[in-house]
C-alpha cells in the first residue's frame, strides 16, 4: 500500500497571520456595534415609526443582523 505525503511549508509569517486575525477579530466587533447600535436605535421607535419604516417589533433583530452581517 503507498501513501502520498504532501508538506506545505506556511508562505505567511507569524507577524502576517497575527495581523490577519487581529483584522478578522476587529471586522467582527465592528459588526457587532452595528448590530448592537441598530437593535437600540429601532427599539427606540415606537410602533407608529416602524411602520411607516415598514418594520414590526418582531423584525428589528433580523434586520439588525442584515445591516451587521448582510445575511
Amino acid at each position: 500500500m503507498a501513501h502520498a505525503t504532501t508538506s506545505r511549508a506556511s508562505t505567511f509569517t507569524i507577524g502576517q497571520r497575527f495581523r490577519a486575525g487581529f483584522a478578522m477579530v476587529s471586522e467582527r466587533a465592528a459588526q457587532n456595534r452595528v448590530y448592537r447600535s441598530t437593535i437600540a436605535e429601532l427599539s427606540n421607535l415606537n410602533d407608529r415609526e416602524l411602520a411607516d419604516l415598514g418594520l414590526h417589533r418582531s423584525m428589528i433583530k433580523a434586520v439588525a443582523r442584515t445591516a451587521a452581517y448582510g445575511e
